[in-house]
């Protein structure tokens, strides 16, 4: 008898995860987790499992993989709704939506969108809305600017029990969807709905986190909570802090939540180390290198200024009507760390001088361990304030990209970089303590 293309297309991702468990080793067993506390924040159990010795070609094993390789019993006898976007894919690229709707193993009863959307065809600032997924038929909802009780709602219509979250980060607090991790985090507290997060890597590093710390009277969706600008975790390693530090005050009560590590991953690592393929997270993040830079750079977005949106170098190219090459001469005599910077000129498709050729700068990253981004931003600021008049501020969404007034009133006042950044010095060893009790990885 003919076998169905569900039921075939499960079998096949069944023998795919169990050649991944072979090359990755034992996968987190459900048992196992349920018997030990999550030790980081004593809150519910964990499925987490400590990475092997890496070989010399090694490859990195995503949260996604493990819990493949373990049959899906962490989610044995569950209606399962999944946050994730197009960067929720295995090491074939096949979506992790379509993989788990073709397995019989698996009741997938649910999908939830972030910023851009699931299938990710939103610009910044959108979302795809509720629809019926083409694909596998699946119901589609929009989590994008919905607060966590309006979360809580689509949640409880979904009927569902858990809330898979895979979603890759890029390493930077205003990037969206870790606050969309965090509002799903709350609504699912407040639901009583059990919260599984598969890991994945933080593409530019899990090292120190720099830049300022922000202000909780600065919060919005690009930073509900005190962490630094660089906050050099992973997305499991963010939900345990959110639950042992911040959830609890907003929803009364932690998240019954989960994690799925990942196996070969080490904080030094970089995503061309990891062996994963690149999706791009969002239509202006298109390869690691702008991962790189966008967690100085993205803050030109509080400017009149150009931050590269509309090119095929967004956050690498930065630029406006009457800049010329005084702004890239003037940040080489800097010698910064790590970066050169080239004059450029760019039409922009869309966003900021659509259409118009402009003047500016691109930055050229040629040793990215000693790259720092935050620093390297500020740097451009002020030195973009000082050469030309016609800068200004978009200050409500500049303050709340940093997290803080201070950044924009020492830049108007003259202050030089270094002076900035010794301001936020001692938020920051606070929140480095706080981090190191969350921390998974070596």
């Amino acid at each position: 008898m003919a076998l169905s293309r569900r039921v075939l297309l499960g079998r096949l991702a069944a023998t795919g995860a169990a050649a991944a468990a072979a090359t990755a080793g034992t996968a987190p067993a459900r048992a196992a987790a349920a018997a030990e506390p999550d030790r980081a924040t004593g809150t519910g159990p964990t499925a987490s499992t400590t990475p092997p010795h890496p070989t010399a070609h090694r490859r990195v094993h995503t949260g996604f993989d493990h819990l493949s390789s373990d049959g899906y019993r962490l989610l044995d006898g569950e209606r399962v709704g999944i946050v994730t976007n197009p960067t929720g894919v295995t090491h074939d690229v096949r979506h992790i939506v379509d993989v788990m709707h073709a397995d019989p193993r698996v009741r997938l009863t649910a999908v939830f969108g972030p910023e851009h959307g699931f299938r990710g065809t939103a610009q910044a600032g959108g979302s795809e809305g509720r629809y019926d997924d083409p694909a596998t038929g699946l119901p589609v909802y929009d989590t994008y600017d919905k607060t966590p009780r309006e979360l809580q709602t689509i949640f409880t219509t979904a009927d569902i029990d858990t809330i898979l979250f895979d979603i890759q980060d890029v390493g930077a607090r205003f990037y969206t969807y870790i606050w969309t991790l965090y509002d799903c985090m709350v609504a699912a507290a407040l639901a009583g709905k059990r919260f599984v997060v598969l890991d994945r890597p933080n593409p530019v590093t899990g090292r120190a986190p720099a830049g300022p710390v922000l202000d909780r009277r600065y919060a919005s969706f690009i930073g509900r909570e005190p962490i630094a600008q660089t906050h050099g975790m992973t997305v499991a390693e963010l939900a345990l802090l959110f639950n042992g530090e911040f959830v609890p005050t907003t929803a009364g009560r932690p998240v019954h939540l989960e994690t799925v590590r990942m196996t070969g991953w080490h904080r030094t690592d970089f995503f061309d180390e990891t062996g994963l393929p690149w999706v791009p997270p969002s239509p202006n993040m298109p390869t690691p290198d702008t991962a790189l830079v966008y967690a100085g750079t993205c803050l030109f977005e509080g400017t009149n200024l150009s931050e590269g949106r509309g090119t095929t170098r967004p956050f690498e190219l930065l630029g406006a009507d009457g800049l010329d090459r005084r702004w890239s001469e003037a940040m080489t005599e800097l010698a910064l760390p790590g970066v050169h910077f080239r004059e450029a000129y760019f039409a922009p498709t869309f966003s900021k001088f659509q259409g118009k050729t402009i003047g500016g700068l691109q930055l050229h990253i040629h040793d990215r361990t000693a790259f720092d981004p935050v620093r390297t931003g500020i740097a451009l600021l002020t030195t973009a304030r000082r050469l030309y008049p016609s800068f200004t501020w978009l200050p409500a969404h500049f303050d709340h990209l940093t997290g803080t007034p201070t950044i924009r009133t020492l830049i108007t006042a003259g202050a030089d970089p270094d002076t900035i950044t010794t301001t936020w010095q001692k938020p920051l060893r606070t929140f480095r303590k706080v981090r190191k009790r969350y921390l998974q990885y070596a």
